[in-house]
C-alpha cells in the first residue's frame, strides 16, 4: 500500500467531478482535468484534533486531492486510544528468533500480574499472545483484556524482561505520528504537524488557511476555533459580508452510533454559537446524592472522585491522566458499590465517569469524516452545492440521515455585523458609554465594555468597578491600541416598550480620518 497516490486510476473519480459541468454544481464552478492538481497545489487545510474522528479526517482529505494540510493537537497516543484512531499503532517488538520461548514468559508473567490484581476468576478474560511476521523482523503482537489499570505494571515487567524491545506510539504526539503514517501511506501529500494548544498560536497562523476542518469533543474548543474564523469576517456597508473575508468552517463530530456533520460559512450560514443550544448541558449530579443517596455506579465513582479524594488527600489535586489517582478512584467506588449494593462499577466505566469520556465506534467516525471531506471539497472547489447546513447521522438503529437546514441568528455576537459606531479619536471611554444610551438602535444603560476579552470598563461588582475606572477619562482610540477599527462587546440594561431588560450587544467601531488613511495605504501597496 506504499505509495497510493502514485496509481493514476486511484484519482479517476475525484477527477471525474472535478472536470465535468452538472445542474447542481457552485456558482462559480469551473471544470478543468488539471482541477485537482490546482487544489492541492493551491489550497491550505487545517485540521483541528487529531483523534478518532481526525485520523480519518486526514486520511480522507488526503485521498481527496489535498496536498498542504496541517494538523494540531495536544494531547498524546493512549492505549484506549487504538481501538479505533487507526493511524496509531501498539506492539512490542522483539529483535531475536526465540518467539515461542518469549511467549511462554511474558503469558505466564501477564497471567501472574492479572492474577495478583483481579483474582484467578478472571482467568476466562486472557486473551493469548500471537506472534506475527512483519517485514523481515518478528514483531509480538498483544492483545490486552479491557482492565487497563494492569498496563503500567505489565510494560514494567516488559522492559526488565527482554532486551531490546520498544512500544511504538503510546506517548507520543498524536498530531506528530498521524501526519507521519498518512504521508508514508499517500505520496505527494504534506502534512505539518502541530503538538500544542489551539490557544497557543495567533490569529496570522489561523489566517494563513483556506479551510478549517474540525475533529474536535470539545465545545470549548469548538467555540475558539468558531470566534477566530468569525474574527476574521467583515461587512460592508449595507451589512452584508465580504466574501473575501469568509473562513468556512466544516465540524464533525461523533457520539457512539450518532454523529454530524455541518458547514459554518461565517455570515452566510449559523456559526457555532448560532446553534450552541444543539449541545445538551453536561450531566451533573447532586452533592447530597452522591453524599446520601446513591443509586447507580456513576453516583459512586463521582463520590470517590469529587468527594471522598479530597478528604483522603488533603491539598493535593486529583489528575485525570495519572493511572494511579484513576485507580485509586476506582476501588474507593467498588467499596462504595458494595456498601449500597450497586453493581455495574468497572474501571472503564470510572475512566468514563471521571473524563467525561463518551463512547466512540470506528465507523460512525469514517462516516462523519466522508461528510465532512467531501464538504471541503465542494467548498473549495465548487463541483457541487454545499450542506444545507447541518447533516445528522444515527446508526443505533438502522441508518437514518437528515439534513437540517438552520438559520443564522442575525444578531449573534460571533459572527453578526453588530452595530456600526464612527467615533473621533478623541472621544473618551466615559463619553463613549454615554453615547450608548442616546443611540436609537442601542438604548443600552450601565454598560460594561470588554475589546477582545479585556475588561475596559465593568458596572460590577464593586472590586472590578474599582479598578476599571481610572479608563473612563482614557480615549477609546487608545484603550484599543489605536486600530482603525474593530470589535466591541458591550453588556448593560437596554429599554424596549417600557420594559428593561439585560442585554449584551456587538458593535463594530470605525474611528473617523484613521480608518480611511489606512484605506488609502491599503490601495496605496495593492497598486
Amino acid at each position: 500500500m506504499e505509495g497510493l497516490s502514485s496509481d493514476p486510476r486511484r484519482w479517476r473519480d475525484v477527477d471525474k467531478l472535478l472536470s465535468r459541468p452538472g445542474n447542481i454544481v457552485g456558482q462559480d464552478f469551473e471544470p478543468s482535468p488539471t482541477l485537482r492538481e490546482d487544489i492541492g497545489d493551491v489550497v491550505r487545510v487545517l485540521v483541528v484534533g487529531a483523534g478518532g474522528l481526525g485520523c480519518e479526517l486526514l486520511k480522507d482529505l488526503a485521498l481527496s486531492g489535498f496536498k498542504n494540510i496541517d494538523v494540531i493537537d495536544m494531547d498524546t497516543i493512549e492505549v484506549s486510544n487504538l481501538n479505533r484512531q487507526f493511524l496509531f499503532r501498539f506492539y512490542f517488538g522483539i529483535l531475536d528468533s526465540e518467539i515461542e520461548k518469549m511467549e511462554l514468559l511474558v503469558l505466564r508473567e501477564y497471567q501472574n500480574s492479572l492474577f495478583a490484581w483481579l483474582g484467578t476468576d478472571k482467568k476466562r478474560d486472557l486473551i493469548v499472545l500471537s506472534a506475527s511476521m512483519l517485514r523481515d523482523e518478528h514483531r509480538f503482537c498483544i492483545v490486552l483484556p479491557p482492565y487497563q489499570h494492569i498496563h503500567q505494571h505489565f510494560t514494567i515487567y516488559i522492559y526488565l524482561l527482554i532486551s531490546g524491545v520498544r512500544i511504538h506510539d503510546v506517548g507520543k504526539s498524536k498530531a506528530e505520528v498521524a501526519a507521519e503514517r498518512v504521508m508514508k501511506r499517500i505520496n505527494g501529500v504534506n502534512i505539518t504537524p502541530h503538538f500544542c494548544r489551539i490557544e497557543d498560536k495567533d490569529l496570522s497562523f489561523y489566517n494563513d488557511f483556506n479551510i478549517i476542518v474540525l475533529g474536535l469533543d470539545s465545545i470549548e474548543a469548538r467555540s475558539y476555533i468558531n470566534s477566530i474564523a468569525c474574527g476574521f469576517l467583515e461587512y460592508d456597508e449595507d451589512d452584508r459580508p465580504l466574501l473575501e473575508t469568509i473562513k468556512p468552517i466544516v465540524d464533525g463530530g461523533t457520539e457512539g452510533f450518532k454523529g454530524h456533520a455541518r458547514v459554518i460559512l461565517p455570515g452566510r450560514t449559523p456559526c457555532f454559537e448560532c446553534n450552541i443550544w444543539l449541545f445538551p448541558p453536561q450531566v451533573k449530579f447532586p452533592l447530597c446524592t452522591l453524599a446520601e443517596t446513591p443509586r447507580t455506579a456513576a453516583h459512586c465513582i463521582e463520590y470517590a472522585h469529587l468527594i471522598k479524594w479530597g478528604e483522603v488527600h488533603h491539598g493535593k489535586s486529583f489528575d485525570a491522566d495519572d493511572p494511579e489517582h484513576m485507580q485509586w478512584v476506582y476501588l474507593e467506588a467498588l467499596k462504595r458499590a458494595e456498601l449500597f449494593g450497586i453493581t455495574g462499577v468497572t474501571f472503564s466505566l470510572t475512566q468514563g465517569v471521571v473524563k467525561n469520556i463518551i463512547p466512540a465506534i470506528a465507523s460512525t467516525n469514517a462516516i462523519v469524516s466522508a461528510a465532512c471531506a467531501l464538504e471541503a471539497l465542494k467548498i473549495v472547489s465548487g463541483c457541487s452545492k454545499t450542506l444545507s447546513n447541518y447533516l445528522t447521522y444515527n446508526g443505533l438503529d438502522g441508518t437514518h440521515i437528515k439534513v437540517t437546514d438552520f438559520v443564522r441568528d442575525i444578531d449573534c455576537l460571533v459572527c453578526g455585523p453588530g452595530t456600526l459606531l464612527e467615533l473621533d479619536t478623541s472621544t473618551t471611554l466615559s463619553q463613549f458609554i454615554g453615547l450608548l444610551g442616546e443611540h436609537p438602535k442601542l438604548l443600552v444603560s450601565k454598560a460594561s465594555v470588554t475589546y477582545r476579552g479585556k475588561n475596559l470598563y465593568m458596572q460590577s461588582p464593586p472590586i472590578l468597578e474599582e479598578m476599571t475606572r481610572s479608563n473612563l477619562q482614557i480615549p477609546i482610540f487608545h484603550l484599543m491600541d489605536k486600530v482603525p477599527k474593530d470589535t466591541l462587546h458591550i453588556s448593560g440594561i437596554s429599554e424596549k416598550n417600557d420594559k428593561k431588560a439585560s442585554c449584551l450587544r456587538k458593535l463594530r467601531v470605525v474611528f473617523k480620518g484613521v480608518a480611511d488613511e489606512a484605506l488609502k495605504m491599503d490601495t496605496t501597496e495593492s497598486s
